[in-house]
This record gives C-alpha cells, sequence and structure tokens, in this order.
C-alpha cells in the first residue's frame, strides 16, 4: 500500500477516477470572493464535492464530482442512530507561482483507514482517498485562496448510508469530499490560548476510539469545552480515563511541552486513547532534523503543572492540522492556575510554526518530500 508522498502516482492519474458531472452551478465571482475574504472555519464551500459509494458485495463504485448540495438520507439511516463514521482533515494551499499543494495526504489516507477500520467501515485504496481531493480541488482550484496564512480547508469523511435499524456495521457506506476557504482557526491567530483541565469528563478509555478520527470522539468534548467557554477557556484538555492523572489531548489538537534543557515531551500514543496527528508526526520529525530530543512517554499532570510552576517547562504547545501550532499561555483547573513562562509565544514553538507554515506555503525547503502538488 502507498504510504509515502513520493509514491503517489500524478494527480491527474488520481483525479481521473472521479469524473467531473457536467451543469453544475457554480457561485458567482462576487459570492465567491465574498467568502475567500472572509475565511470563516467551515462555514463557505465550494461548487463541487467528490463522492464514492461502497456496497457489501460489490466494493466501491460511483465515483465523481458532483454539484455540492444537501444529501438524500432517511430517517432510519444507520449513521444517525449508530454513529457509524469517521473523517479527516487537511488543507490545500496556494503557492506564489500559483500552483496548489497539500502536505502529507497519504498519511492522512493511512489515518482514515485505520479509523475506518475500528468503526467497522470499509477501508479505500489510498489513491482512491487522494484522487477524492485531487479531483475536488481541481475543480474549485478558483476557491483555493492566496491570502497569507489562508488555505482550502479539505474534509474526507465516510459514512454507513444503509436504511437499516439492526446493530451491524453497515452493508452500505457513501464517502465524500466538501472543501471550505479558511483563515486562521483561532481569531486571533498565533497567540497564546487559555486551557481548562476536566477532570470530571474523558474524551475515551482504554479498548475506546481515542485513536479514530471518528465523529462521537468529538461529539463527547464539546460539553465540556463549552463549560470552559462560559469561564473564559479557549480550549479543554483531557486526562486518561483509566487514572485521571496523564495528560492526553485537547478537544482536537495533541500537546507538546519544552523543557528548560530543550527537550520535549507529548503524550504516548501506546494506550491508543489518543489520536496519532500527522501536524504531531511531522512535529517530531522537524524536531529530530534539528537533534532535538523528543521523548513521548506517559505525562502526568502534576509534572505538567510542577514544571510550568517551576520554570522547568518554558514551552507548551498544541498541534493539529487546522490550527497548526497554537501556543499555551495557561492551564487551569480547580486546584490550580499556572501561566507558562511570561505567557507570550516560545522560541521553539515559534520556530516550528515558521518552518512548518513555510513548508506547507513553499516558502522553505520540503526535505521530505511531503508536499504533493494537486494543480
Amino acid at each position: 500500500m502507498t504510504s509515502t508522498t513520493s509514491q503517489l502516482p500524478a494527480p491527474r492519474e488520481l483525479s481521473a477516477r472521479f469524473p467531473l458531472a457536467e451543469g453544475v452551478v457554480q457561485a458567482s465571482d462576487e459570492d465567491r470572493e465574498s467568502a475567500l475574504r472572509r475565511g470563516a472555519f467551515g462555514v463557505d464551500f465550494t461548487d463541487h464535492m467528490a463522492q464514492a459509494i461502497f456496497t457489501r458485495g460489490a466494493g466501491w463504485h460511483s465515483h465523481g464530482v458532483v454539484q455540492y448540495g444537501a444529501l438524500t438520507l432517511t430517517p432510519s439511516s444507520s449513521v444517525l442512530h449508530y454513529g457509524q463514521e469517521v473523517f479527516e482533515g487537511l488543507k490545500a494551499y496556494r503557492h506564489a507561482d500559483g500552483s496548489v499543494w497539500t502536505f502529507r495526504p497519504e498519511q492522512n489516507a493511512l489515518r482514515h483507514n485505520r479509523s475506518a477500520r475500528r468503526m467497522g467501515l470499509p477501508e479505500q485504496p489510498v489513491e482512491d482517498f487522494v484522487g477524492g481531493i485531487a479531483a475536488l480541488v481541481q475543480a474549485d482550484e478558483a476557491w483555493v485562496p492566496s491570502t497569507p496564512g489562508s488555505s482550502l480547508y479539505l474534509r474526507p469523511f465516510m459514512f454507513a448510508s444503509e436504511h437499516f435499524l439492526g446493530v451491524r456495521a453497515a452493508d452500505e457506506v457513501t464517502f465524500l469530499v466538501v472543501a471550505s476557504p479558511v483563515g486562521p482557526y483561532f481569531v486571533n491567530g498565533f497567540q497564546p490560548i487559555d486551557i481548562w483541565v476536566t477532570r470530571e469528563y474523558h474524551r475515551s478509555g482504554p479498548g475506546g476510539t481515542g485513536a479514530a478520527k471518528t465523529a462521537g470522539n468529538y461529539a463527547s468534548s464539546l460539553l465540556p469545552k463549552a463549560l470552559a467557554r462560559e469561564q473564559g477557556f479557549e480550549e479543554v484538555l483531557f486526562l486518561d480515563g483509566a487514572t485521571a492523572s496523564l495528560v492526553e489531548e485537547l478537544g482536537g489538537m495533541n500537546i507538546m511541552a519544552v523543557r528548560s534543557d530543550g527537550t520535549v515531551v507529548t503524550p504516548s500514543l501506546r494506550h491508543e486513547t489518543i489520536l496519532p496527528g500527522i501536524t504531531r508526526a511531522s512535529l517530531i520529525q522537524l524536531m529530530a532534523d534539528q537533534g532535538r530530543r523528543v521523548d513521548e512517554v506517559d505525562l502526568p499532570l502534576t509534572d505538567l503543572v510542577d514544571g510550568i510552576r517551576s520554570g522547568a517547562i518554558t514551552e507548551v504547545f498544541a498541534c493539529g492540522t487546522a490550527a497548526v501550532i497554537t501556543p499555551i499561555g495557561r492551564l487551569a483547573s480547580d486546584d490550580f492556575d499556572v501561566t507558562v513562562a511570561d505567557g507570550a509565544p516560545g522560541p521553539l514553538t515559534t520556530g516550528l510554526y515558521e518552518v512548518l507554515t513555510g513548508i506547507q506555503y513553499g516558502t522553505r525547503p520540503d526535505p521530505h518530500g511531503w508536499l504533493y502538488r494537486l494543480t
């Protein structure tokens, strides 16, 4: 199975798997430009969507790029009752020469398959996953913004579309890719955010679905996130469900901490309760390139808080596709409230952000061949 960007066939070869439908109604230039200027995350969507259908016994079929619009689901559609769904998130970046690229899409495809396997959904050829992305971006290239820091957010997902109420894996599954032009995920951009650490709620547990990118994991984070916002915090940090003592991840981002000696610590993936972030893995590689040690270990909350208080931990940041890297300026819970260093983005956090976004936007070298050209 394809596992590196360099092994992917040419984008036109892959996009040919998803024929472009005729007669699609497209937004006016004025409406499209208004959406591009707005850059609101996940609010405006492009003219098309890519699709494919899986039917047990027939496999994947009905590939195409069609009109973006409402779906026809009956009240008995399986996903509405049992939540059998997985999704991914990645971006298309406009480079200075006008070309459009994406970042490590084969890794999203492989993770999508791992999530699908855990949720009882069919796996998909990596080339089909990337082909759907390429076909959609080629059809809607005019929607890829050129404003610095902006991108076209891509959301591939699959769900149980069979009309059936029995408790079993669905025999019909729909795969779609939709796209939204976006600016920064957080309205204040690359600025430290305040994090509430919840002990009452957990995102996942041993043997659960924490390592899968599935809707239920995010649904379970929404109440604690709303409660945190009522107290003035932007995000929530979850602890492990088994002991409520180990740092796991934010609602939609992994977390890393920088020690005063320059080494970095991030929660281990070994319990399979944390989403294996592609941004996380890329940052670990970039730090290895610098000769910097990164420890992927169990991280007790007490160690993190005590380290911030003593100065043994000098920077903390979150990372993920949507926000890339977000500095964390404050951590608080019912029994502590600590500020990281002086509350400003640290030098390593800032440097990693500049290097990674520089690779993605084509302003810095791409030594690992992570970029894949779409147009």
